[in-house]
């Protein structure tokens, strides 16, 4: 006698009411997030705007007349491409750096047989409310001998006390059945962390990434406050100069190595400078939900 197949589940049919309120809220969420576009494409829109149609307009969404003058300004100079390669070599380095200490510090401190692991956790938990402030904080790397260097802009901000709560509630959800078999089969502390704890957490590492690697790629007030070389400025620092230099206040043009530039010019710059995150962020976006909402419900 064979055996019969297994009837697929049928879809329930939608109510009216349902089937309302799923066009409500397709509707109602496109609307969001057409105003959170909005403004990404006049930015877009305006760099290839030509200077005159942008004197005649206040709100540019499509250029009546393309042109990549604005384009070729920036990318004439050297200045935009060793900002950009700063910006690259402190969010890439400075990303695996927090990765790595936010990640070993969160699994010890989620052991409950740590020593201490109260107090450390109090200490770290205490930064999110409290901090030395901006001269203390000064006075601690101009001591440390990291002004005008770029660890000066990867070094303060190493540890996130917010992202490194999310990490250890992430860290406590693993069974910890998983980790003993590890140990019986004879893998290290540090053996189960690499080859049992940091599989199981690729979405929050992902996410954490994430938020590491923005804020690294906008660093810009601790650039302003530790480097005084425009040769290692990031990005962030580079685009305010050249948007002072086209405002015309007075300021060291020199440094961009540009004349006062159009409008088109700075939003030719900002598109430049928000391109690189908004091409990481789809890789990364089916891990960020995922890894925030596990780590933040737990512990």
């Amino acid at each position: 006698m064979r055996p019969t197949k297994p009837k697929k589940p049928t879809a329930r049919r939608l109510t009216p009411g349902e089937q309302g309120f799923r066009v409500v809220n397709v509707i109602i969420l496109s609307g969001f997030s057409l105003i959170c576009l909005i403004p990404f494409v006049h930015v877009f829109a305006s760099s290839f705007a030509t200077p005159g149609e942008l004197a005649t307009s206040n709100f540019l969404l499509v250029p009546r007349e393309v042109t990549l003058d604005a384009y070729r300004y920036i990318l004439s100079t050297p200045t935009i491409f060793r900002a950009m390669g700063v910006s690259t070599i402190v969010t890439v380095g400075g990303t695996l750096l927090s990765l790595v200490v936010t990640a070993l510090m969160a699994y010890a401190l989620a052991k409950p047989y740590l020593m201490g692991r109260r107090v450390i956790n109090f200490m770290v938990i205490f930064t999110m409310l409290f901090s030395g402030g901006m001269i203390p904080t000064f006075i601690v790397v101009s001591k440390l001998g990291l002004l005008d260097s770029l660890w000066a802009l990867v070094l303060p901000v190493t540890v996130n006390a917010f992202n490194f709560v999310i990490m250890r509630n992430f860290f406590q959800g693993i069974p910890d059945s998983l980790e003993e078999a590890a140990r019986i089969d004879g893998c290290s502390e540090f053996g189960v962390f690499v080859r049992i704890v940091l599989p199981l957490s690729v979405a929050s590492i992902a996410t954490i990434g994430l938020f590491y690697g923005v804020t690294y790629w906008n660093t810009y007030m601790h650039a302003v406050l530790y480097i005084n070389d425009s040769s290692k400025w990031p990005i962030q620092v580079l685009l305010r100069q050249i948007v002072i230099v086209a405002s015309g206040v007075n300021a060291d043009a020199s440094a961009v190595d540009v004349v006062p530039p159009a409008q088109s010019v700075k939003m030719a710059v900002i598109t430049v400078a928000t391109l690189p995150m908004l091409m990481v962020y789809p890789f990364i976006q089916r891990f960020f939900v995922k890894g925030a909402l596990i780590g933040s419900v737990k512990g």
